[in-house]
């Protein structure tokens, strides 16, 4: 393996060299863009892996962007990752766009960030054997697919660095089941992750939550939804944590490792001041996109199998989608991907009787499931939020209004119900009993 460092600092290159040699692999540094594309031109098929600095002296015609632009077109298959001593969110979403796998700033680049760089990048992939295919099932990876395979390989090697993560993708594709796995995975797995909730962190920012966390690691989930004031707060701490993590093990601050999660754009909120810059680039030491599942639907038979193979266990059930039946879910567009997915499977194996689920059933369920996902709606207009209620209150009249509308569209089939809120039997009618719902009220619409 190696390295092609292109920066226009000899010191600076010559250290980063002297670093990746010390883990094993051959570099090689260039101070000149031109020097580089022509070493490249004859060299090119024996570099793995290209650092490049962003911004080449005045002389220079061309920047690091340049650079990068070229190297793409010519090596499309070797990554590069970003450099620079003042880069700006513009520079760092042009570089994305023109294919850059990462972006760094220099002045909190170290030794254990370049480990992780060259541990991610360079690791060749894990072929996929049972055992594998066994743990990643058992924490919720599920399929076969390039897309899941090349996932599980990031997931994998990512854990086993220490940088901060951040986890990408639309809703329901599993980004906090995969924060729980890189945790499980990581040398940090011996102490808590604690899961921060952001809502409360905006009314009630407390330094606290990272000493409770020490020697752990602390999940933001969906960091978009941090206030502007709270992101300044978090910049401080988090900037002296990366510090003691990195280069100053004795700094008198908690040990955290951070992964963070968000369905939005942060660059495009960076862009209109909705995000820290700072903050974004601390966070993001390296990424995870999660792709919706209507980009790997080969995968729909193995959730599917996996579902119905719980359910079987659990009931003590035989039940099983005919290939009719697979054929017609994997015809579908899951919008709200594995999480929609796994709640129509769920809906399925609960209220068709018939262990043979065939095309026509899932047809026939496709209408009451639709209306389910869409239960929420009603619920302004039917509940009254008081100032005066307290939250467990107001949360206790939101819970009746779901059960009933559930019950309507049942027509007060507890069973059915149960399965659509995705909770027992037991557990509805415990509820219909706290909340005084009469069932029989919904068999006569």
């Amino acid at each position: 393996m190696k390295v092609l460092i292109v920066d226009d600092s000899v010191d600076f290159n010559c250290t980063i060299a002297d670093i990746v040699r010390s883990f094993g692999v051959d570099a090689e540094s260039i101070n000149t863009p031109n020097e580089a594309i022509n070493y490249m031109a004859t060299e090119g098929k024996n570099i793995d892996l290209i650092l490049l600095d962003v911004e080449f002296g005045f002389v220079e015609k061309l920047n690091g962007l340049d650079l990068l632009d070229i190297f793409r077109r010519n090596h499309p298959t070797i990554p590069v990752v970003m450099i620079t001593g003042k880069g700006t969110i513009e520079t760092a979403v042009r570089a994305t766009k023109l294919g850059a796998v990462n972006f760094i700033e220099k002045n909190i680049l170290t030794k254990v960030q370049i480990k992780g760089i060259i541990d991610t990048i360079l690791s060749p992939n894990s072929e996929y054997d049972e055992n594998t295919i066994k743990f990643l099932e058992q924490h919720g990876i599920i399929g076969k697919s390039k897309i899941i395979k090349n996932l599980a390989n990031n997931i994998i090697k990512i854990a086993n660095t220490d940088l901060n993560v951040l986890i990408t993708g639309k809703t329901g594709t599993g980004k906090k089941l995969i924060a729980n796995l890189l945790h499980k995975l990581s040398t940090r797995n011996t102490h808590k992750l604690t899961v921060v909730d952001i809502p409360n962190l905006n009314n009630n920012y407390d330094n606290s939550i990272f000493q409770e966390a020490n020697n752990g690691t602390i999940l933001l989930d969906g960091i978009d939804k941090l206030s502007v004031s709270v992101q300044q707060q978090l910049l401080f701490p988090i900037q002296n944590m990366l510090l003691k993590k990195n280069t100053n093990p004795d700094l008198d601050c908690p040990n955290v490792r951070f992964i963070s999660t968000t369905i939005k754009d942060l660059p495009e909120m960076t862009n209109n001041d909705l995000f820290s810059e700072q903050l974004y680039h601390r966070l993001k030491e390296c990424e995870i996109h999660i792709p919706p599942l209507n980009s790997h639907k080969e995968d729909i038979p193995y959730i599917t199998q996996h579902s119905t193979n719980k359910y079987n266990k659990k009931y003590i059930r035989n039940k099983y989608f005919t290939p009719s039946a697979i054929e017609y879910l994997t015809n579908q567009e899951w919008y709200g991907n594995v999480r929609e997915l796994s709640a129509y499977i769920s809906m399925a194996l609960q209220t068709i009787d018939n262990d043979a689920i065939e095309a026509n059933e899932l047809i026939k369920i496709k209408d009451t499931y639709s209306k389910n996902k869409e239960f929420y709606a009603d619920i302004p207009s039917t509940l009254h939020i008081s100032v005066d209620n307290t939250l467990k209150e107001d949360m206790a009249e939101i819970n009746k209004i779901k059960i009933q509308n559930t019950l309507m569209n049942t027509r007060g089939n507890v069973s059915k119900a149960a399965a659509l809120l995705g909770i027992s039997r037991e557990a509805v009618h415990l509820k219909i009993n706290k909340y005084n719902i009469n069932v029989k009220d919904f068999r006569k619409k």
